[in-house]
């Protein structure tokens, strides 16, 4: 399996990295609607299901952001909204915690409402969107990590233990895919029980990593921000790792 960085440089490449993304006996299927692209694994074809949740969600945060339209603009936490739809509420949560706007918690959160969704119809469930994953799992799987250019890309994983609560592996990259950061690393990785948090948190870590230099600046944002199990940084052939993280070596074809 792979995780795969979203962000601002001009290197992005079409999601091949998804063909390494197979968990055993579970069913994968795609979900695309507009900008939302989904890998969806489950223990049965939920497709039909998760596109109403696309469908859904997608609904409620095009509304929101047309009536607040600062929530879609803001590079900073914006003020808490109790009358917003839960997955605002959420995004609004995550943001405030890691200390940036609240699009940076869109991807993670789309994944994890919608997974979350197709719970009672399967206990586990994986959601990939466009390098953010919720999962829930029963079993023990790898995660190898994307990392643009770096030779350390898809050679170095993440050992991720079952997870029967649900949990987010969110991946932001200042080198790679479409998305916004103002740092240069190749892969920023971030584990935390919220797929949301785990997105707006490699965000902001990513922010802060502009050379192999700021590697010990971004472990100690990544310690800062409530709520994080454990966070992987990569900048060109240079790692860094904190928290509750088990490193594994993938192989090419893993």
């Amino acid at each position: 399996m792979g995780t795969k960085p979203k962000n601002s440089g001009s290197g992005y490449e079409e999601r091949t990295y998804r063909r390494r993304m197979v968990a055993q006996g579970l069913i994968s299927f795609p979900v695309i609607v507009k900008e939302t692209d989904l890998l969806i694994q489950a223990q049965r074809d939920l497709r039909g299901l998760a596109h109403a949740a696309v469908l859904n969600y997608r609904y409620q945060l095009e509304q929101y952001i047309h009536q607040h339209p600062e929530f879609f603009h803001s590079l900073i936490p914006v003020a808490f909204d109790e009358f917003a739809p839960p997955i605002v509420k959420d995004m609004i949560r995550a943001a405030r915690t890691a200390g940036v706007g609240p699009m940076a918690a869109v991807a993670g959160a789309m994944a994890e409402f919608v997974g979350r969704q197709l719970l009672p119809d399967s206990p586990e469930v994986i959601v990939e969107n466009g390098g953010d994953i919720f999962l829930r799992s029963l079993r023990e799987f790898k995660a190898g990590i994307f990392a643009g250019s770096s030779s350390l890309s898809l050679r170095i994983g993440l050992r991720v233990p079952p997870a029967d609560q649900g949990l987010g592996v969110c991946t932001s990259s200042g080198t790679v895919g479409p998305s916004l950061s103002f740092g240069r690393a190749d892969a920023v990785c971030v584990i935390a029980p919220s797929a949301s948090l785990a997105d707006a948190a490699a965000t902001a870590v990513g922010n802060r990593v502009k050379s192999a230099q700021d590697l010990s600046t971004g472990l100690e944002t990544a310690q800062a921000i409530a709520g994080l199990t454990g966070v992987v940084i990569i900048i060109g052939e240079k790692m860094g790792v904190w928290g509750k993280v088990e490193l594994t070596e993938m192989s090419p074809s893993a």
